[in-house]
């Protein structure tokens, strides 16, 4: 089974009610009617009635298929506002900076997660990166086994050139610039759980750098070392290794060569960049020379799930940003 079709059975298995905090955007709503239609989750679209309205009938959406909120009338604002008063009062913000908080799309719809209406949120379609974690991180908030919130891309190799197919994570891609090595523990951990509850198979986890197994010197290293240690102290189950260059943990005969006594034998299939730098980059040269497809970035270590969508995205990736979102719902 393809990486993707696994994760709509998956989801199809156990579907969950996901809010979307930009129903007018077109895309949007597309990805939401094929989701509803797959039997892949409950959609709940947030916008202005009229609008979200009348984009779900050009969708083709009969009525009533959808659920429409809109946060200037819908009944669960004046709750979600004293909520949301009494969750940010401690940051200055008194009871009119909270009403009108609530009518943004995005903390209305973080709102509803955390509040139980909902059990998981997608944006950023439309919203920044920026607008969108931070709605998640002040209102949802971190998970308490989390050291911090991260992110992370599902690679998708799919393509007849790829010399391996299947579903890879790199993390972090979107979010935290310099991780020092707890927090690169922290990431590798999170991404390794989220990799197996995604794909379905066993972590295998690089730790990655430019040196391999001691072949450089130098701090930028030691982190690495430091984060693959600790990493290895927190979840001892995991299969994780480094540092290694991306060439020794991907390919098996450099692996043999460079790192002989690596337990990855270059099978990895969740790598951990240095940090925002190189992941970025990684990436966007993994998709846009190599083929790869990207979903993400995908937020983990909230208490419930929120995810992010690239403002160049389409309603495939909407809709597969769904299905993610069903599946770590079902999952945590």
């Amino acid at each position: 089974m393809k990486p993707l079709d696994r994760i709509l059975e998956t989801a199809k298995a156990a579907p969950r009610h996901i809010v979307l905090a930009e129903g007018e955007d077109p895309r949007i709503v597309e990805g939401a009617v094929r989701a509803s239609r797959a039997g892949i989750a409950r959609i709940t679209l947030v916008g202005d009635r009229k609008a979200v309205e009348a984009r779900l009938a050009a969708a083709g959406a009969e009525p009533g298929e959808i659920h429409v909120e809109d946060p200037a009338s819908s009944p669960l604002t004046p709750g979600f506002a004293a909520a949301y008063h009494a969750l940010r009062r401690g940051k200055g913000v008194d009871e009119a900076a909270a009403g009108a908080a609530v009518r943004s799309p995005l903390v209305f719809s973080a709102m509803m997660v955390r509040e139980g209406e909902a059990d998981g949120t997608v944006g950023g379609a439309v919203a920044t990166t920026a607008d969108t974690v931070r709605a998640a991180l002040q209102v949802i908030g971190r998970a308490p086994d989390a050291g911090l919130v991260s992110s992370f891309f599902l690679m998708m190799l799919c393509a007849s050139h790829h010399v391996k197919k299947g579903a890879f994570v790199f993390a972090d891609c979107g979010l935290v610039v310099d991780p020092d090595a707890a927090g690169l523990a922290d990431i590798a951990i999170m991404s390794a759980r989220s990799y197996e509850a995604l794909a379905g198979k066993p972590a295998k986890v690089a730790m990655l750098s430019f040196s391999t197994a001691g072949s450089a010197a130098h701090e930028r290293v030691s982190k690495v070392v430091e984060a693959t240690r600790l990493a290895h102290a927190a979840a001892p189950d995991l299969v994780i290794d480094g540092e290694l260059q991306f060439d020794t943990a991907f390919v098996e005969a450099v692996s043999a060569a460079k790192a002989p006594q690596s337990a990855l034998h270059g099978e990895a299939n969740v790598f951990v960049f240095p940090n925002l730098d190189a992941a970025n980059i990684g990436y966007k040269i993994a998709q846009r020379i190599g083929g790869a497809t990207a979903i993400g970035p995908i937020l983990q270590g909230l208490a419930k799930p929120a995810n992010d969508l690239s403002r160049g995205c389409n309603a495939d990736d909407v809709f597969h940003m769904i299905a993610v979102t069903v599946v770590q719902a079902a999952s945590g």
